[in-house]
């Protein structure tokens, strides 16, 4: 019997920047290895100042990327229960902060965004809490997949409405409040979808931290068109180039991973050629 091959090639490339900031509160980590049949990206974006939002986004990022990495030996019977694994690493990491601001009471206050995404075979699952967006690009088109848990969906509405100018909406000073942020208590709102969104062959995603929203949706889809065919490596580095001509005062910190999706089919086509050849010249 045939061996079952890994449905997608994964090519990733994950990508830090401080901005304008004095230090970084956002950390990412991410394992797309070659043959493998599961991909995982996790990040967090920190706040409450220097020592604490930082740490905080640390112990987010530590504590759901390694329950991941633990459940996710069996593939078929990781996807089973991939929701649930998802929400119980997120809420583990939530009494990590918890037990954190009970031993260091000056951290209180401190808390993380998450965006957790697992692709197992062709299917793409994630959890999300606070406004850390998760984008799918394909066909030339960006989406943003995952809920905005910030006042901006709602300023953004008073816009549709007539109730706010775009100009008046952009600059509001609640619009990056957060209306849902792991930081050891209860989370008012969570996104984890039980129905996995079917992913395809040069579909691209990046999980990134709000930082790279400095750039419109418009922006970010136009270098990946431009670059699309370039490794994603090179990509990250043409998004934060995009952010850098920006020279904006306010730039906030920039995290994210971009994971592009190649038909590994094509790769063992390739390989089984290559080893044909090979067979025909020793025989030669």
């Amino acid at each position: 019997m045939a061996a079952m091959h890994p449905t997608f090639d994964f090519d990733a490339a994950s990508a830090l920047s401080k901005g304008q900031r004095c230090y970084q509160e956002d950390a990412v980590i991410a394992d797309f290895s070659r043959g493998s049949d599961v991909g995982l990206a996790v990040l967090a974006d920190g706040m409450g100042g220097h020592a604490a939002g930082d740490v905080a986004s640390k112990i987010v990022v530590t504590e759901v990327f390694s329950e991941l990495m633990f459940q996710r030996g069996d593939a078929d019977a990781f996807e089973k229960s991939v929701t649930a694994n998802l929400f119980d690493a997120a809420m583990g990491a939530n009494a990590c902060l918890r037990e954190h601001v009970e031993s260091y009471p000056e951290t209180r206050g401190m808390g993380a965004t998450l965006v957790a995404t697992v692709i197992i075979n062709k299917n793409l699952y994630w959890i999300s809490i606070g406004d850390s967006p998760l984008f799918l690009f394909r066909d030339g088109k960006l989406s943003q997949l995952n809920e905005d848990h910030s006042m901006a969906p709602q300023i953004d509405f008073m816009v549709e409405s007539g109730l706010l100018n775009h100009e008046e909406a952009r600059c509001h000073p609640d619009r990056n409040t957060l209306t849902s942020v792991l930081f050891g208590e209860d989370i008012p709102r969570i996104d984890c979808p039980k129905e996995p969104l079917e992913l395809r062959a040069s579909d691209m995603l990046i999980v990134a931290s709000d930082g790279l929203q400095f750039l419109s949706n418009d922006e970010i889809a136009a270098v990946l068109k431009v670059h699309q065919g370039a490794y994603s490596a090179e990509i990250a580095d043409n998004l934060l180039e995009r952010l850098r001509q920006l020279e904006d005062p306010d730039l906030d910190n920039v995290s994210f991973s971009v994971v592009k999706l190649n038909d590994a089919r094509v790769r063992h086509a390739s390989d089984a050629a290559m080893d044909t050849t090979e067979s025909i010249r020793r025989v030669g």
